[in-house]
């Protein structure tokens, strides 16, 4: 891949996504990690004492697009993942993808729900 290529892939956003402008700054959140790959950042409605959202910072519609065209950046995500369950609890934890509007996708930007901070129920999230 060409250095302009891989420069239009690091700043591939979507100006309509919820995500993307999180990402920009233009909308609020509380963040609890960052770095050049990844922004994660507090769920508004969570579902588990600790629920962080891991957002990869290029836009990818679902987790099978972003294990085709970025596969590092996946397996970052999971290690991001443990290391917010290592903070937040014991470890141990529960990581979401959900991929289509059926499955529960409400925002076509993929990532990766954490939850963790306490024993969680069989058959939540």
């Amino acid at each position: 891949m060409s250095d302009a290529t891989m420069s239009n892939a690091a700043s591939h956003t979507d100006p309509d996504c919820i995500f993307c402008k999180i990402i920009a700054g233009e909308i609020p959140s509380t963040r609890v990690y960052e770095d050049d790959s990844v922004v994660a950042f507090k769920d508004i409605n969570p579902q588990a004492k600790v629920h962080v959202l891991i957002v990869p910072r290029n836009h990818y519609k679902n987790v099978a697009e972003l294990a085709s065209k970025a596969p590092e950046t996946l397996a970052h995500i999971a290690g991001v993942a443990q290391n917010i369950a290592n903070d937040a609890f014991n470890g141990d934890y529960r990581l979401v993808f959900n991929t289509g509007l059926a499955a529960g996708q409400t925002v076509f930007h993929v990532h990766a729900h954490v939850l963790t901070g306490e024993k969680l129920v069989e058959g939540s999230l």
